[in-house]
């Protein structure tokens, strides 16, 4: 790509994110990539959502950039101080599948959110991007009961989310309110003004934290607990998490019943829906390939764990934590993505997780092949430098400004964790994807820069 066409990329990229800001953006309730970290603070700054890929738009074959160059000025940038004793970083040539920069990128590192790269890939992988979650609404046991079914979508929306916010939200999401009266009018029809309510959590099962969360995760909203019945995110209107996101959600389905002129009895409370029990009402969320985009862009916790826990389900495992390794382990197998990978979870919080930068950059090259067009998503969702997500307030700094608008990259941070995965174009227009991850960090901040700068090497080679 010469320079004039980079240009036209970031004009490009500066009009649809005008477009996007007019149109109503998604503003993002939680983000884990904030610092301090891992804290996500209830009322960031917000930050439009843009998921088309003027990055992508001008994919082309050039040459491969000097490789001796690029490995020196990586291999100097590498050696930052801010970046701690614990570093290691690739950069690969998604073409051709081979490593043009090496720095250690066997080294398994804890990767904190660019966990959420390899979610991604299994959920698009396994359970398709244009599936949806739906959020059903089933006869009970009697003519007078109905169960509130969960079907593992955190992005439903509660009573107190507005209708404004929800066509302002990136993908649209389905409605609890609309649930109900579509209920209602199923049950007027059948002359039934009065009903007893039960709910159905059981498609997520086990344990509603994964192994290597901190205690403090729920109480500072970093995440809330998982369940399969889960409204706004598991989040009451202040931003702190419900302790059971599942109850609250069927209590205010409850209510939302009774505005519509159905009484609802006293005791509202578990039960499991007969597997061929008569559907009443049903919402869905939006297409998978956009719920992986917003996943993504925000660095959504509670999004990435539901849908890891359902790719476990597509593959046929327990609905649990305990699956989630073993459905990404059999994803990344198909795809030959055989580098290391080990999760205890989908977002990156677990301080269990360990994540090699060859692995990553590889599953972003898979991702971005002509190959796996559903795949794509992964890449459209990743945030832009100094324009969207977790990238939208950083590459500010002289060295790092010349890669504003041209490097796509996901961010983690944990405490002493800094890592960043990502792709960029270089100058002749060769599509490059990298990782560079440190997990002893003393100086997040500064770690951030180095890491940014590194980035925007790579797109500037």
């Amino acid at each position: 790509m010469v320079r004039r066409e980079r240009w036209m990329v970031v004009a490009t990229l500066a009009l649809l994110q005008i477009f996007v800001v007019l149109a109503g953006a998604y503003w993002v309730t939680h983000d884990a990539d904030r610092n301090p970290a891992p804290v996500a603070s209830p009322k960031p700054t917000p930050v439009p959502l843009v998921t088309a890929g003027p990055v992508l738009a001008a994919a082309g074959g050039g040459a491969l950039p000097a490789k001796g160059t690029l490995t020196t000025r990586l291999a100097a940038a590498m050696g930052d101080p801010a970046l701690g004793g614990s570093v290691a970083g690739i950069v690969f040539d998604a073409l051709t599948g081979q490593p043009i920069y090496d720095g250690r990128s066997g080294t398994a590192i804890t990767p904190a959110s660019t966990t959420k790269v390899v979610t991604a890939l299994t959920v698009l992988a396994t359970v398709g991007p244009d599936a949806r979650l739906a959020t059903r609404v089933v006869q009970g046991s009697t003519a007078g009961s109905i169960v509130l079914v969960g079907g593992g979508d955190p992005t439903l929306a509660g009573p107190a989310t507005s209708a404004a916010e929800q066509r302002a939200t990136y993908p649209r999401p389905a409605s609890l309110a609309r649930l109900a009266s579509s209920t209602a009018k199923a049950l007027k029809a059948a002359k039934i003004t009065s009903v007893d309510l039960s709910y159905d959590t059981s498609l997520f099962t086990g344990p509603r934290t994964a192994p290597g969360w901190k205690p403090t995760y729920i109480p500072e909203g970093s995440v809330a607990p998982v369940a399969a019945l889960t409204m706004d995110e598991g989040r009451a209107r202040n931003g702190a998490p419900y302790p059971d996101p599942a109850r609250a959600t069927a209590d205010a389905f409850a209510s939302l019943l009774g505005k519509n002129g159905i009484k609802v009895g006293k005791k509202v409370d578990t039960a499991k829906a007969a597997p061929t029990a008569r559907e009443l009402a049903r919402v869905e969320s939006g297409p998978v390939y956009a719920l992986v985009e917003r996943m993504l862009t925000h660095s959504d916790n509670d999004l990435a764990e539901a849908l890891a826990r359902h790719a476990a389900v597509k593959e046929g495992l327990p609905h649990s934590f305990e699956s989630v390794p073993t459905a990404v382990g059999r994803v990344l197998t198909r795809l030959g993505v055989n580098e290391k990978v080990e999760v205890t979870d989908g977002s990156g919080l677990s301080t269990k997780n360990r994540i090699t930068p060859a692995a990553l950059a590889h599953i972003l090259a898979v991702a971005a092949s002509p190959a796996h067009p559903e795949l794509h998503s992964l890449i459209s969702g990743l945030p832009v430098a100094g324009f969207t997500g977790t990238l939208h307030d950083r590459y500010g700094k002289s060295d790092s400004k010349p890669g504003a608008g041209l490097v796509r990259a996901k961010t983690g941070t944990l405490d002493g964790v800094n890592t960043l995965a990502g792709i960029a174009y270089t100058t002749d227009g060769r599509l490059l994807t990298f990782a560079f991850m440190a997990d002893r960090v003393a100086n997040p901040p500064e770690a951030i820069a180095a890491l940014d700068k590194m980035a925007t090497i790579v797109s500037q080679s």
